[in-house]
């Protein structure tokens, strides 16, 4: 039979009965408390896998295990060395500036040409010129020849005022076309009141002989000169490289809308550009009276006189040659002087002393000296004393200053 626990403590003496609960309470405790997992882990044994024996042609054995390398800390490095403090300069009111270098450099082709025989003079050094500009020698810096294709204009006028003056046109033209050669490229061009372009630039000499054979009926009677060299001038001006072009016509101008003065502006601004022109109806004033006096004959002369030097003006300033041929048997000497002048041509290259990017025009002069600085003199294998001219352009425009 089971006793309960209050028939206990009527049995039990009062202070056993507090023993007996502090011993039931202490049991109870203990039974509360978990056991440490250290414990558990330690009385349950770890498996290994069993490592397999190496072979016995594995050669020596070794240790290739993960490396584990530790992860660096900043502590680990040394800092790195302070950089250099780059000295603070200030400008005046914080303004930035930009420094450019600019050398100028000018070329100049020059030609040397016999007056007799209109042949190039080789050989010549380059303390043999003298370069001016505005009056104030030049250094030249090089020297060389070239002897280069050519690229020109035949800009001619074709109006009906005159048929003598159409057929030397034509008898110029055509012996300039017969002195081409095939790497030249040439593009015709007519004027009267206004221009037209027959052929472009090309080199197909069959194509520039049926531009010159459609020559026949001219349209207007009017020359207006002035505004087709404008225009030739602007076209060429596109093209690089050294241009040409040989104008064939009587020199007069009746209706321009630009004056002589705005022509000669722009043939002063367009660089690289060498006009020869050939004079037509010499033979006329010739036989019409010319210099013989009278009202009549008088203005044809000054009006004849004035179209000459306006030719020779534009042929001056650019470092070409003007010719006013009397008989038809003068133009292939005169052609070819012209191929000589452009085809053999010294290129003197040299720093201006004057550097300023203004815009002005600066005159250039080029002579020819000996050692002792005085003007050359050249003579033939006999001794003869002969006569030369140098062909070359009187200026350039300067830069303009960039901002």
């Amino acid at each position: 039979m089971m006793t309960t626990l209050p028939q206990l403590q009527a049995r039990t003496p009062f202070r056993a009965v507090y023993a007996l609960r502090a011993a039931c309470i202490l049991v109870v405790a203990c039974a509360l408390i978990p056991t440490p997992p250290a414990a558990h882990a330690q009385d349950t044994p770890q498996q290994t896998k069993p490592t397999p024996p190496p072979p016995d042609d594995a050669g020596p054995q070794t240790d290739n295990g993960t490396i584990i390398l530790k992860k660096k800390t900043d502590a680990d490095e040394p800092p790195p060395p302070p950089a250099p403090t780059e000295p603070k300069i200030k400008n005046p009111d914080n303004a930035t500036y930009s420094l450019r270098v600019d050398v100028p450099i000018v070329n100049i082709d020059a030609s040397v040409i016999l007056d007799q025989t209109h042949q190039f003079v080789p050989g010549l050094k380059p303390a043999n010129f003298l370069i001016l500009e505005d009056g104030v020698p030049q250094t030249i810096t090089s020297l060389r020849v070239t002897q280069t294709p050519i690229t020109a204009v035949m800009l001619l006028e074709f109006a009906a005022n005159s048929y003598y003056f159409i057929r030397e046109m034509q008898n110029a033209s055509y012996t300039f076309f017969t002195s081409l050669h095939p790497d030249d490229y040439v593009a015709v061009v007519t004027y009267d009141l206004r221009t037209h372009i027959l052929t472009d630039f090309t080199n197909n000499k069959q194509l520039i002989a049926e531009s010159l054979r459609s020559l026949v009926i001219p349209g207007f009677s009017d020359t207006d000169m002035f505004d087709a060299l404008y225009e030739t001038l602007d076209r060429t001006s596109r093209i690089e490289g050294r241009k040409y072009i040989i104008l064939i016509g009587t020199g007069r101008d009746t209706f321009s809308k630009l004056t002589l003065d705005k022509i000669l502006a722009k043939v002063k601004a367009t660089p690289n550009v060498t006009i020869f022109t050939i004079g037509t109806g010499a033979f006329q004033n010739e036989i019409g009276g010319g210099g013989r006096g009278g009202m009549g004959g008088g203005i044809r002369d000054l009006n004849y006189l004035q179209a000459q030097n306006q030719l020779k003006t534009f042929a001056s300033m650019t470092g070409g040659l003007s010719f006013s041929p009397i008989f038809q048997g003068e133009l292939p000497d005169i052609f070819a002087q012209i191929n000589n002048s452009i085809r053999n041509q010294y290129v003197l290259t040299y720093r201006p002393t004057n550097n300023k990017d203004d815009g002005t025009y600066r005159k250039v002069k080029v002579l020819l000296v000996d050692n002792e600085g005085h003007p050359l003199r050249m003579a033939d294998e006999k001794g003869k004393p002969q006569k030369y001219s140098i062909i070359a352009r009187d200026g350039y425009n300067a830069k303009l200053p960039v901002e």
